[in-house]
């Protein structure tokens, strides 16, 4: 390989926290069994909204789960986010002595960064006035501790880092910058992906909205009403094709390609050709057919305007030809700047093991969602290629597509 030639890239390594799991195994087995992480939210008081539930992660000990971090010192999705990464690394079987070795980068997305933080601290300073702003408060509130959170707990320096607030296609955002930075020889490896915790203020402005379902997420269903707020994080490691291989690493799947744009066309609502072009630059950036795609997960929030918009833009591109198109959202929530990432890690795993992972909590299918959204049970499937979409208010728009590795030989790694 000459030294300008571009890298292939693999995913090695995988750190989930959600509503239905923790830890990459639990996350797969979950999204299998088609299990629904749905529960009343408790991280704050929700007794003035009309509806209480939403996806929390529950039994995440971060004293537990940090070793470098102290959680007195970090917020809550800064913690998710620096133990879904050790996660990873440990699920590539790596070391921090391996990566401080090696040029790399990390990326983390989000929506809200430490929004809670801001919310505590602002309570307090309603209670005992401007002496509530000190210097731990305000780390905690930062919104650039997500990716130093990473950095900090696994001892690293010299290394690129950023937080990416690009909202619900925060993750895939993330993911696009650790493909080009690997695949262009920029870094050795990549610890990317998205974090976001429950919060009051994100809470609020979606029952505002009148999007908050009542009961459960219902994405492509006719009877929809709208999405459940969820937290978590997803963390991928990245790294070259050849070092994995040089390292005997497992390969959960090839990072193929991405997609990005932006319309601005409106600030909550998607728009249709807008999302169908981001869905071209995504295969076309892959080198990748659309008959050639197996699955879709897609950005399915259970909202009536969403699903409607994605479906049109995705037949746009696929016509009557649409793949299997799942929400996972259905399962775990909109867990907002993780969203896209725990997409992707889901769509490796559907690739790695062979399955498609259901829609949950359906009924009847909306016509205007006439494609197979795998209701309620999952699937054994040859899934080869997968497409997982983000899609964000204000037009952001982040499509990464993943694949079954397939090995110098030209044959596809079992």
């Amino acid at each position: 390989m000459s030294a300008a030639e571009p890298r292939r890239v693999v995913l090695t390594g995988c750190g989930v926290l959600s509503s239905i799991g923790i830890g990459v195994t639990e996350f797969g087995a979950g999204l299998r069994a088609g299990r629904v992480g749905t529960a009343d939210i408790t991280v704050f008081d929700t007794s003035a909204f009309p509806s209480r539930r939403g996806h929390q992660v529950r039994g995440f000990d971060p004293g537990a789960r940090l070793r470098t971090v102290r959680p007195e010192k970090a917020g809550r999705a800064t913690q998710f986010a620096a133990a879904a990464a050790r996660m990873a690394v440990e699920d590539a079987g790596l070391d921090e002595a391996w990566l401080r070795e090696r040029r790399g980068t990390v990326v983390v997305g989000t929506t809200d960064g430490e929004v809670g933080e801001l919310d505590l601290l602002a309570e307090a300073a309603l209670t005992i006035g401007f002496s509530a702003f000190t210097g731990a408060a305000m780390s905690r509130s930062s919104v650039g501790s997500l990716a130093l959170g990473v950095v900090r707990e696994l001892g690293l320096s010299d290394v690129e880092t950023a937080t990416v607030a690009t909202a619900c296609a925060a993750g895939n955002y993330a993911i696009g910058s650790g493909y080009d930075a690997v695949r262009g020889g920029d870094a050795e490896w990549a610890l990317v992906g998205g974090a976001d915790a429950l919060n009051r203020k994100t809470f609020a402005g979606f029952a505002r909205l009148g999007l908050i379902a009542a009961d459960e997420c219902r994405p492509f269903d006719s009877e929809r009403t709208g999405l459940l707020t969820g937290e978590g994080a997803g963390l991928l490691l990245l790294e070259s094709e050849e070092s994995a291989l040089a390292r005997g690493a497992h390969i959960y799947a090839e990072i193929l390609g991405y997609g990005l744009n932006c319309d601005a066309a409106h600030p909550t609502a998607p728009e249709e050709d807008s999302v169908a072009r981001c869905v071209r630059l995504a295969l076309d950036n892959a080198a990748v057919k659309p008959e050639e795609v197996d699955l879709i997960s897609a950005h399915g929030t259970g909202t009536p305007t969403n699903d409607a918009t994605e479906i049109a833009a995705i037949r746009q591109v696929y016509g009557d030809a649409v793949p299997r198109t799942v929400g996972i959202k259905s399962m775990i929530g909109h867990t907002m700047g993780a969203a896209s990432a725990l997409g992707a890690i889901a769509s490796a795993l559907a690739v790695r093991d062979g399955f498609v992972p259901p829609t949950a909590n359906h009924r009847t299918t909306d016509p205007a969602c006439d494609v197979d959204v795998v209701p309620n049970v999952s699937v054994a499937a040859d899934v080869r290629i997968a497409q997982n979409n983000g899609l964000a208010f204000g037009g952001n728009n982040a499509v990464v597509l993943l694949g079954r590795h397939e090995n110098p030989r030209g044959e596809y790694a079992q």
